[in-house]
């Protein structure tokens, strides 16, 4: 009888100790930073940033590391700390608003509404590093500016290798990419005005 009770307490501690010993650590979350850039004037007063469009692979928590050789490289345990699409637009919001000081930049997702003077769509095909290590930002973005017959389309392409290794240096290539996709964007919202 006393075995049986000690074999019952042993399979009792046994199965309360069982989750605690499979459960993984707590995520690292990481978000992408806003980088200052060029003043510019001349851009339309009331702008808003659709919602940003993303390549599927990328709708995920975590982060994607690569996508070459016809495999996905997420980082299991390195997560976005907001989704990222939302993360993007509000990046995107604030460095294109730091560019453009005359110029009030919002979101369509936001509780702002303006009567706009421009809208600028962006979609992300390719945010991840390639063979050599380099983060690649591949995005297409169109403006719409009220009063020009149609909208301005380009196609940018940005390869920057992360100032140190591992996931923080890949974020910080994020943020500098996403940098310089603003200025290409503040570029797009002045010329010709």
């Amino acid at each position: 009888m006393m075995d049986l009770r000690r074999l019952v307490r042993v399979a009792i501690i046994a199965l309360l100790a069982a989750p605690a010993a499979c459960s993984s650590p707590a995520p690292n979350l990481y978000v992408i930073a806003p980088i200052s850039g060029p003043v510019q004037t001349g851009a339309p007063k009331a702008i808003e940033l659709r919602q940003i469009g993303l390549a599927r692979y990328l709708e995920r928590s975590e982060i994607v590391r690569s996508s070459e050789h016809y495999r996905l490289d997420v980082m299991s345990n390195d997560w976005w700390g907001e989704p990222l699409d939302a993360m993007l637009a509000r990046v995107l919001a604030e460095e294109l608003g730091q560019r453009l000081p005359g110029s009030t930049v919002y979101t369509d997702t936001g509780a702002l509404t303006l009567a706009r003077d421009a809208t600028v769509a962006v979609d992300v095909s390719r945010l991840d590093q390639d063979a050599a290590g380099r983060l690649v930002l591949q995005a297409e973005a169109a403006t719409t500016v009220v009063g020009q017959k149609k909208p301005l389309a380009r196609a940018f392409r940005f390869a920057v290798v992360p100032p140190v290794p591992g996931t923080e240096g890949n974020v910080a290539a994020i943020s500098t990419a996403v940098g310089e996709l603003a200025d290409g964007i503040t570029l797009m919202l002045t010329e010709g005005r």
